[in-house]
């Protein structure tokens, strides 16, 4: 199998896991929101650290841990994840996956956002018509939902800043995600602990739910894993529209299996933010061929 042929193969087993999530999350909604969160949490640094210690990287994990200005920024990336997975398993919990579903749709859209008020980069043209077809369809989804799609901003928003974050330290997944959960640790210990006490945790109430709580940590890491093992074997374009494979099958969850409302106006607005992704998907494809022929030349 070719480079490429396997890392269209890993990128998309990550983002059909990804995009699985939503039914994963449902088997367990017994739970609630909160307690999922905190075993996700606690069963993926476990994972993760049994992960190094058979990569023999403990000590590389350790070194990030030392240094003061990373393990701030890993703090605070450890924050943004807490709440969008917080987040978004309460939005499967109480089915509204579909709107979780806009939250990542419209994830590269705040990217590009983030580019021209963070760092002042400047639109072309395709980006502008992408960002201005967004604004429509959340304007129209906004009159859609009743309210402002506050679940779908806050996904796109955390999500968009957390990768903002990891891009700019560009260091190991499995490391930073070992430290960012190490954080979250002692709260989602002490909350599981509380529930025992109180006799309302779901986790030891059955042999299936226990294991389904536990495997949420695999959940979590295998896709993550293939999703690195990606992104060193496939050119940046083909990485940016296989993202949108996740949203594209939460949304048929939510709809046809969870049976949540789409009224015509909400179809309206996820219309443009749709059309939004092609102009914004042409214009990837577009700056990558540039870059490979800049390369090409320059060779």
């Amino acid at each position: 199998m070719s480079k490429f042929s396997t890392g269209l193969l890993y990128g998309v087993s990550a983002y059909v896991l990804w995009g699985l999530l939503p039914l994963y999350w449902q088997l367990v909604e017994e739970a609630g929101a909160y307690e999922i969160l905190a075993h996700r949490g606690i069963w993926s640094l476990l994972l993760c650290v049994a992960l190094l210690a058979l990569r023999k990287q403990i000590k590389s994990a350790f070194q990030m841990v030392k240094a003061k200005r990373t393990l701030l920024i890993l703090f605070l990336a450890s924050g943004l994840l807490t709440v969008n997975w917080g987040v978004y398993i309460w939005s499967v919990t109480v089915d509204r996956v579909v709107e979780a579903a806009l939250g990542y749709y419209i994830t590269p859209l705040i990217n590009v956002a983030a580019g021209v008020f963070l760092l002042r980069e400047r639109l072309r043209p395709l980006q502008w018509t992408a960002v201005t077809l967004a604004f429509i369809g959340v304007a129209v989804l906004t009159v859609g939902f009743g309210s402002l799609p506050w679940i779908a901003l806050v996904l796109s928003i955390s999500w968009s800043s957390y990768s903002l974050i990891k891009k700019k330290l560009n260091l190991g997944a499995l490391e930073t995600l070992s430290v960012e959960t190490l954080f979250a640790f002692l709260p989602n210990l002490v909350y599981l602990l509380w529930l025992e006490s109180n006799r309302e945790a779901l986790f030891g109430e059955g042999v299936v739910s226990s294991l389904l709580l536990f495997g949420a940590g695999i959940a979590t890491v295998a896709p993550l894993l293939l999703f690195n093992g990606s992104t060193t074997r496939l050119p940046l374009s083909t990485v940016g529209l296989l993202q949108y494979i996740t949203p594209t099958m939460m949304f048929f969850i939510g709809v046809f299996l969870n049976g949540e409302d789409m009224a015509p106006t909400k179809l309206l607005g996820f219309a443009f933010i749709w059309a939004a992704l092609v102009f914004l998907s042409r214009d990837l494809i577009r700056s990558s061929r540039a870059i490979d022929d800049g390369v090409a030349k320059a060779l």
